[in-house]
């Protein structure tokens, strides 16, 4: 059987009253560009509905290829788990035949959906690296799993697919398994699995032959020693895990006597640790659990912290009640927050005792920064110090940090061009991204031992010395990478070329913001991504050739780069993030592959050189503001895939002559082409259905606007200013 694209989908959820059968009380919730959210995979498409009777949120999938019996599978799993309690599990009821789809190539018109409980959380692999540095949580997350293990493990039902993906995290640390496809229950036995799961958690002899309750105990055994060891051990993820899985890979299990990571966490001071690594070897060995008693996978809950967590937000409840100083410098009303300093004549400045913690912009709020602030000097009682909380202060010359203070912010100490010393303790384990961004006149900084975790780039434009006593990390050549050399951290040698080494897979977060030296670099195809901003504002670079190994650019990667003339995305990269090339005044020619899905918001804002460009078929939406100030953009080229033109998509295009608008588009955002003033015609189809304000506003040269009748009728509010441009063409 063949179902509908992914756009189809789309179409026929944004009209949920009159498509669906049993479901018409659900409605789509929408992002800010008004598309509804939903999640792709290869098999299947989630949407998030809202029920505009009860007031509630639930999950609908849409499957996108056939699979042997689901509706008779959905059946049994669902009668085995009628009368099962478990906040392990979400609700769910397959519904055939429910959907109504206006499908070019799918075989019939009503297709069958998955409805689901929404649980609301963040996945699994998510929720790690956002409590990296958060040692109670990270143990309770793996004490959570080892809940839901020794509930999973004797049950007569096993999941099929566990891994990251498929475990999400609610927001009070619980846990609860989704994507019930593979799923397992006795009423199956003697059936073929319909999926293997994931190579990197599933146990390395598994087949479709192997279809029982024991599917699973490999799993568990491997995510919990996962968890409990990067618990333990933290900075073990950034030097054995990877983007899709934790720390073992396939590649481990099938030659487990030659596993770096296993030699590097067995024998462990930890017992908990030794007996699932014992485990874990029996699953190995043996297939599954079957032989021991599942008792053996409960850990001890951990112990809440002591120590009190003050967060370096200002609330309004610190506002509310905030006192200020002589100096006025304001501290929360208990005295252990210093929230914000208002008196931008500050020279020198003592931060009281007790305080503990300096908030986030605190003396640069807003990037209003203190001009003439040349000291500070902050007690033994501060554990924080906030983001942005001196950035600016181009007056800034010295600050001692006290052994008081366990973390620093992302870019605390940016653009403060005068520091010429700091001293980070050893009671800091982290520093944060852009934490001295753009000192320069900064002679020398020492990561010292105790730094477990570097987060982006601390340096980027930063002219000093960095000195690393931390074994997490290593200096090779000049430039800062991760222990192993496989990410790159910063680039600090700041030369005119550059060969990134073949050991590298990923290049970090700001990488090479604001290298002006640097005109071309060589990307190996041992890289598979490329982070946030990584290339940002490095105004000199030319030429760069992005190898078919890279599968994921982050957004910002390219901004700035005003001397960039041409560049080829490979097929590898299915989505082009926000402001990725954005500002790049040289850039006259891009070609973007048939994997790109998506452009994000403002993707080639400000490409003054940009000529044309063609948006291949894969992709569904344009970002708003994506072409926003492409000056010399002559022609675009629309494909019938795409169903909405974000809010200022093309604002600014002012050789933009025409453009036709597919059928496939159902709405066209604010402003969407404002200002070109070269344009001179534009046709609207009849499948648009919401139109914005002022999308054809200073378009000079506009002769017509052709329209249908009924669709002007319709759209007329919004084209009301336009009247005399409308022609029908019926």
């Amino acid at each position: 059987m063949t179902y509908p694209l992914i756009s189809e989908y789309v179409e026929a959820v944004r009209n949920a009253e009159d498509n669906f059968e049993k479901l018409r009380n659900l409605r789509p919730v929408t992002d800010g560009n008004g598309n509804p959210v939903m999640t792709s995979g290869n098999f299947a498409v989630v949407f998030k509905m809202r029920d505009e009777k009860e007031d509630k949120l639930y999950a609908v999938k849409c499957f996108l290829k056939d699979q042997p019996n689901r509706a008779e599978n959905y059946r049994m799993i669902a009668e085995e788990l009628e009368y099962v309690s478990s906040s392990f599990l979400t609700k769910f009821q397959y519904l055939d035949k429910e959907l109504f789809v206006d499908a070019a190539h799918a075989d019939g018109e009503e297709f069958p959906v998955l409805l689901m409980d929404w649980v609301e959380g963040t996945n699994l692999d998510l929720y790690i690296r956002q409590h990296l540095h958060d040692s109670y949580q990270l143990h309770l997350l793996a004490y959570q799993f080892s809940r839901l293990a020794l509930w999973l493990m004797p049950q007569p039902f096993a999941h099929g697919d566990l891994k990251p993906d498929n475990i999400m995290v609610r927001e009070d640390g619980t846990l609860v398994l989704i994507d019930y496809d593979g799923m397992f229950v006795p009423a199956m036995k003697g059936q073929k699995a319909r999926e293997m799961g994931s190579p990197d958690f599933r146990h390395p002899a598994r087949t479709e032959e192997t279809f029982n309750e024991h599917i699973d105990d490999f799993s568990l055994a491997s995510i919990l020693l996962s968890l409990r060891v990067i618990a333990e051990e933290p900075a073990l993820l950034e030097k054995y895990g990877a983007a899709d899985r934790l720390l073992f890979s396939e590649k481990d299990y099938r030659a487990i006597h030659d596993c770096q990571l296993l030699k590097d966490i067995f024998p462990s001071e930890c017992p908990e640790i030794n007996t699932l690594v014992g485990l874990f070897i029996i699953a190995l060995t043996q297939s599954d659990l079957s032989n021991v008693s599942f008792r053996l996978l409960s850990l001890e809950r951990p112990k809440e912290p002591e120590i009190e967590i003050i967060s370096t937000e200002v609330t309004e409840e610190d506002k509310k009640d905030a006192w200020t100083d002589e100096f006025g410098v304001k501290y929360s009303k208990d005295g252990k927050k210093l929230l914000e300093s208002t008196d931008r004549g500050l020279k020198n400045y003592t931060i009281r005792q007790g305080t503990r913690c300096i908030c986030d912009k605190a003396f640069a709020g807003n990037f209003s920064s203190h001009p003439s602030l040349q000291s500070i000097t902050i007690p033994d009682s501060v554990t924080s110090i906030g983001g942005l909380t001196f950035a600016h202060c181009s007056s800034l010359q010295f600050v001692t940090i006290p052994d008081s203070v366990t973390s620093i912010g992302d870019g605390a100490f940016w653009g403060c061009r005068s520091l010429q010393s700091v001293t980070i303790p050893d009671s800091v384990t982290s520093i944060g991204d852009l934490t001295f961004a753009d000192c320069s006149s900064l002679q020398s900084v020492t990561i010292p031992d105790s730094i477990i975790n570097i987060k982006g780039n601390p340096f980027p434009a930063c002219t000093a010395r960095v000195i690393n006593h931390s074994n997490h990390f290593t200096i090779y050549e000049g430039n800062l990478y991760t222990s192993d050399k496989r990410k790159l951290i910063s680039y600090l040698s700041k030369g005119e070329n550059f060969i990134i080494p073949d050991s590298v897979t990923c290049i970090g977060d700001n990488a090479f913001y604001g290298c002006s030296s640097l005109q071309s670099v060589t990307i190996l195809d041992s890289v598979t991504s490329i982070g946030y901003s990584a290339f940002s504002n490095c105004d000199s670079l030319q030429s760069v050739t992005i190898p078919d190994s890279v599968t994921s650019i982050g957004d910002s990667a390219f901004f700035g780069c005003s001397s960039l003339q041409s560049v080829t995305i490979p097929d590898s990269v299915t989505c082009i993030g926000g402001l990725t090339f954005a500002h790049c005044s040289s850039l006259q020619f891009v070609t973007i592959p048939d994997s790109v899905t998506s452009i994000g918001d403002s993707a080639f804002s400000d490409c003054d050189s940009l000529q044309s460009v063609i948006i291949p078929d894969s992709v569904t939406s344009i970002g708003g503001s994506t072409f926003l100030g492409c000056e010399s953009l002559q022609s675009v080229t629309i494909p019938d895939s795409v169903t909405s033109i974000g809010d200022w998509a093309f604002r600014g295009c002012s050789s933009l002559q025409s453009v036709t608008i597919p059928d496939s588009v159902t709405s066209i955002g604010n402003d969407a082409f404002s200002c070109c003033s070269s344009l001179q015609s534009v046709t609207i189809p009849d499948s648009v259905t919401s139109i914005g304000d002022l999308t054809f506003a200073d378009c000079s040269s506009l002769q017509s606007v052709i329209i249908s009748r009924k669709t002007y009728d319709r759209l007329k509010f919004n084209l009301r200013r336009y009247s005399s441009k409308i022609k029908f063409n019926d």
